[in-house]
Order: structure tokens, then C-alpha cells, then sequence
């Protein structure tokens, strides 16, 4: 069954005692990505993994990961290729813009959707290939998740064993929650959620507040607890992602 396909890094994300199992796997996948896109395989290389990049595109997020990542001549193709398809696509978008700009003229000028260029641009940055790849990948997780869920009672003891999710992957589960399950297993699921989301947002922002108290002189000799790396956690704990972590590079 395809599911149980992505059971396993599943199982291994809620092991690794993380703030959040879907962070784990989201890193995971990004980094895999790089390595697909950029790594010693040499998919730049390859013609039809080009096609795909050229026709996607690289958000400003995954452009400035690339070029962390390394690996010159491989950036270097795919732009090259990538201009190329770009350079053509504002040649027609030139064409189009100019045929129609006696209309735009004439409508409202707040109506900055009929301003082909504008809509053009947009569409652009917001397509990405790692996204775009990263959203297909992420969507079978959460379908992974709720396959276990149904299943038997080892993702429910794997919950309650874990330090819950970022409000990020909580929203994403809920929403999934309501397209998966039926309302008694939705019944058992939510308070189990909440539950497990108020104790744990509770945990990391006692954290937060105790290593801010350590600041104060009076508590200069006073055990940190769990506070000295409360900032990276609480700033996931929120959004999610890993603030704390080094830049992703090359493996050579």
C-alpha cells in the first residue's frame, strides 16, 4: 500500500523528540530536494529536470537555500536555462501587455488585476519547484498520518508521547482532520490535539519566560532548566521551521 511508503520517516519524525513531528519530516523533504535538484546526482544535468525547473521556477526562499547549498556549475545551468525560458515568457507577456494597454488605460486605476504584467510577475514568484514538490510530498505525509490513525492506536500513543506540533502543522492537521476522518474519529482526535497543543505551547513559553528571568541578576546562579535553547524553540513552536539550524550544503 502506498502509504506505508511513508510510514517509516513518519514513525522516526514522532521518535526524534522534536517540538514537531511535521517539522521534522518538512526539513527532511526540503533538504532531500536540494540534493535532488542540486546534489552529486546531477539532475541539473538532466534534461527533463531542467524542463521542470525552467517551466516552475525558484521562490526567493529556495533561490537563497540554492545558493547555500553550493555548487556553482549546477546553479549556473539551471539559470541558464531557466533565463532562457524566462526571456521568452516576457517577450509574449511584452506582446500581450501592449496589445491590451489601450483597455487597461481606460479602466479603474485601483483594478490592478487587469494589468497582465503585474499578474504575470506574481505568477512567477509564487511558483517554486522545491514548493511546489515539497506540497505533493507533504500532502502524502498527512494522509500517512491519518492511515496510522485509523489503523490502530500506535499514532495515538505516539501522540500523546510527543511534545505535540508548531501552530503551523496543528492548523495543517486540523484542517486534513475534517477531509479524513469520520465524526467519531474526529470526536477522539480534537480533544487529544488540544490537549496536547495547550500543554505543550504552556511548556515552551515557561521556558521562554524563565530564560528572560535569567537575565536578572538576582538569578544569575539559578539552573537554567530546559531555557537555553528556549528561543529557537518557541520561535517554532509558533511557525514552525528550525532557526537554530546551519545552512544546508553540498555534501561533496
Amino acid at each position: 500500500m502506498k502509504e506505508t511508503l511513508y510510514t517509516i520517516p513518519l514513525t522516526d519524525a514522532f521518535h526524534a523528540n522534536d517540538e514537531c513531528p511535521f517539522c521534522f519530516i518538512e526539513r527532511n523533504v526540503e533538504q532531500d530536494l536540494l540534493d535532488l535538484v542540486l546534489g552529486s546526482g546531477s539532475s541539473y544535468m538532466e534534461s527533463d529536470m531542467r524542463e521542470q525547473t525552467d517551466k516552475a521556477g525558484f521562490c526567493r526562499t529556495h533561490f537563497k537555500k540554492m545558493f547555500d547549498y553550493g555548487n556553482t556549475l549546477g546553479n549556473g545551468w539551471i539559470l541558464k536555462t531557466h533565463y532562457q525560458q524566462i526571456n521568452k515568457e516576457l517577450d509574449e507577456q511584452i506582446k500581450i501587455f501592449s496589445r491590451s494597454k489601450a483597455g487597461i488605460m481606460n479602466k479603474v486605476k485601483k483594478d490592478i488585476s487587469m494589468n497582465s504584467m503585474a499578474a504575470w510577475v506574481k505568477e512567477r514568484e509564487e511558483s517554486c519547484y522545491i514548493c511546489n514538490e515539497f506540497k505533493k510530498t507533504y500532502a502524502r505525509y498527512l494522509d500517512t498520518f491519518f492511515f496510522m490513525y485509523k489503523k490502530d492506536g500506535e499514532m495515538t500513543e505516539m501522540l500523546k508521547s510527543s511534545k505535540g506540533l508548531c501552530l503551523h502543522h496543528f492548523g495543517d492537521l486540523c484542517e486534513a482532520a475534517d477531509l479524513s476522518l469520520n465524526e467519531k474519529q474526529k470526536d477522539e482526535l480534537f480533544p487529544l490535539l488540544f490537549d496536547l497543543m495547550k500543554k505543550n505551547m504552556e511548556r515552551v513559553g515557561e521556558d521562554v519566560a524563565w530564560l528572560v528571568e535569567k537575565f536578572d541578576y538576582k538569578n544569575q546562579n539559578a539552573d537554567w532548566k530546559n531555557s537555553k535553547d528556549a528561543i529557537q524553540r518557541g520561535m517554532q513552536k509558533l511557525w514552525g521551521s528550525y532557526p537554530a539550524d546551519p545552512v544546508y550544503k553540498q555534501n561533496k
